[in-house]
C-alpha cells in the first residue's frame, strides 16, 4: 500500500522492518510525544521502546519527507469498514508550518476517495486535539489514557469520484 505524494514537496515512503527504519520512528516519537508523555509519567525507555516495536509489527509505518528531509512519520492501515491513522509525529522542528494539516487533509480526502470513515486515538492532554477537532474528527470513546476520534467520509463531488488511479490503487488492498 502506497500513500500518494502531496505535490509540490511532501512524499511518504513505507518504512521497512529494518532496526534502521525502527529506530528512525522511535526517535520520532521521541521527539514529538515525549513532552506529552513526561507531563504525567517518567520516559521509561524499555517500556516505550517495547510499545513502538508492537505498534511497528502491527501496522504500516511511512517516513514523511519534504523536499527530500525526513520530518516525521504516520501509520495510515486500511481495514474493511474504516481507515485507522495514527503514529503521526512530526519533528518539533517542523511543527507550527501547517504541515501537519497539509498531512492530515490528504489522508482524509484518501479515505474520502474510499468512501471510509477515519479513526484514530490520542492522549488526554496531547493538544494534537485541537488539530482533530479543526477537521471534524468527533469524540468516539475513550480510556483513562487515550480519547479515541473518527470522521465520517466527506462525499463530495470531488471525493464522490476518485480519480482511477486512486480508485485502482493498492490502498483499497
Amino acid at each position: 500500500m502506497d500513500i500518494p505524494d502531496l505535490p509540490p514537496d511532501i512524499t511518504f515512503s513505507r518504512l521497512p522492518h529494518t532496526a534502521e527504519a525502527i529506530d528512525f520512528a522511535f526517535e520520532a516519537k521521541r521527539a514529538a510525544m515525549g513532552p506529552h508523555i513526561m507531563r504525567r509519567w517518567a520516559w521509561d525507555e524499555e517500556f516505550q521502546r517495547d510499545l513502538h516495536q508492537r505498534h511497528f509489527d502491527e501496522k504500516p509505518f511511512y517516513q514523511i519527507r519534504r523536499c527530500e528531509t525526513p520530518v516525521g512519520t504516520l501509520s495510515f492501515q486500511v481495514a474493511a469498514d474504516h481507515v485507522r491513522f495514527g503514529e503521526f509525529y512530526i519533528f518539533p522542528g517542523f511543527q507550527g508550518q501547517g504541515l501537519g494539516s497539509a498531512i492530515l487533509r490528504h489522508c482524509l480526502a484518501l479515505a474520502d476517495c474510499l468512501g471510509l470513515p477515519t479513526r484514530l486515538e490520542h492522549l488526554h492532554w496531547n493538544p494534537v486535539r485541537s488539530l482533530y477537532l479543526r477537521h471534524c474528527f468527533t469524540d468516539a470513546g475513550q480510556s483513562d489514557i487515550h480519547i479515541r476520534m473518527e470522521r465520517e467520509a466527506v462525499v463530495s463531488s470531488a471525493a464522490g469520484h476518485p480519480s482511477p488511479e486512486l480508485a485502482m490503487s493498492p490502498l483499497r488492498q
